[in-house]
């Protein structure tokens, strides 16, 4: 149970989506019943599928376009990934701080320019010893020119470049508070149909903000997951949405991000702290949470061996969650970001 290898699934390469299904609520949705039946059904009949009375959660953070291809005054290639302001870090002058990844032949040095399409981007240290990461400088807050000049950082399981499509496909339609680096992809599938269908079948939408860090992707590297250290991402949770929770009513997460919010921020049964945090949770079998917010959750299918097949395995029970698996490959379901979605129940 503590071993990544019991998450382990065979997965024919050729099942993990490439690109998007045409229409958003195309795709399909496994649904893994609280009985542990599953049934086959499509993402367009999620609405009859929830509690006619549900808070459904959804995460409104925006997918910056943070990877960013530059070059040295000497001419040498220079690829910088943007993880999150770090306003703590002085900057020169009409420029703000950001904590950054950076690929080049020679590491970076503090002082060095990188020219993005005529533009400056300034290193202030050197790596960290942790993450690897550094601090840059880039003009104004930085936003803008990630808009210019930056690129949908698509995960690395997408074999191929972002395209201009990207831009607005690896957003959901909640999308509006910039700073993640990934998408909280089970909202991919929302479309305005399916979000009057909840509403008329009177279950309330409440957003919070996840933004989805870089350590999303990173893989367990330690034979027991109880050494794992996870990464750590910042939410903010309105006092609406608190107030939504605490009303008694059955509690949808719309991904993992919101799930990891909520339980994060947990007070109490079904209570949950309004406000800014931020959370390193590592939910796992046997990790000793104990879920006290989320009822329900729709998400995409993960990764084998990732921390979060071993948040749904928490969720839903370690033997249902890989036997559902193995019927997604079996019936050709399509994994991952641009891929289908399942509901499942809290165990």
């Amino acid at each position: 149970m503590f071993s990544p290898a019991d998450y382990a699934y065979d997965l024919p390469p050729e099942l993990v989506a490439q690109q998007p299904t045409g229409a958003r609520d195309a795709s399909r949705l496994l649904h893994i019943c609280a009985d542990g039946s599953l049934e086959d059904r499509m993402f367009a009949d999620l609405p009859g599928l929830l509690p006619a009375d549900a808070v459904l959660v959804v995460n409104d953070t925006r997918v910056i376009p943070a990877r960013v291809l530059g070059q040295k005054a000497t001419g040498g290639n220079v690829e910088v990934f943007f993880l999150e302001p770090e306003p703590a870090t002085p900057a020169p002058a009409g420029m703000s701080a950001w904590r950054c990844l950076a690929k080049a032949r020679r590491p970076l040095k503090p002082g060095q320019e990188v020219l993005v399409n005529g533009v400056a981007l300034r290193i202030l240290t050197e790596r960290t010893t942790g993450d690897g990461s550094l601090a840059v400088a880039a003009p104004g807050d930085g936003y803008a020119f990630l808009d210019e000049h930056g690129h949908i950082p698509l995960p690395h399981y997408i074999d191929r470049d972002d395209a201009p499509a990207d831009r607005e496909r690896y957003q959901t339609m909640f999308a509006a508070n910039p700073g993640a680096v990934a998408a909280p992809t089970a909202g991919l599938h929302m479309t305005p149909a399916i979000s009057a269908a909840l509403t008329a079948r009177g279950i309330t939408i409440a957003p919070l903000t996840l933004h989805i860090g870089f350590g999303t992707f990173a893989p367990i590297r330690v034979d027991d997951v109880r050494q794992h250290t996870m990464h750590r991402e910042r939410f903010v949770i309105s006092d609406t949405t608190a107030a939504l929770v605490a009303s008694g009513r059955p509690i949808v997460a719309l991904g993992t991000t919101a799930l990891r919010a909520l339980e994060a921020a947990a007070t109490g049964d079904h209570r949950v702290a309004a406000g800014p945090g931020s959370t390193d949770i590592f939910i796992y079998p046997g990790s000793g949470h104990v879920f006290r917010v989320v009822d329900h959750l729709v998400t995409n299918f993960h990764l084998p061996e990732s921390t979060l097949l071993m948040l749904v395995s928490a969720f839903a029970g370690r033997d249902r969650i890989m036997a559902a698996y193995r019927h997604a490959v079996a019936q050709r379901y399509r994994f991952f970001s641009y891929g289908d979605a399942s509901l499942l129940h809290r165990a």
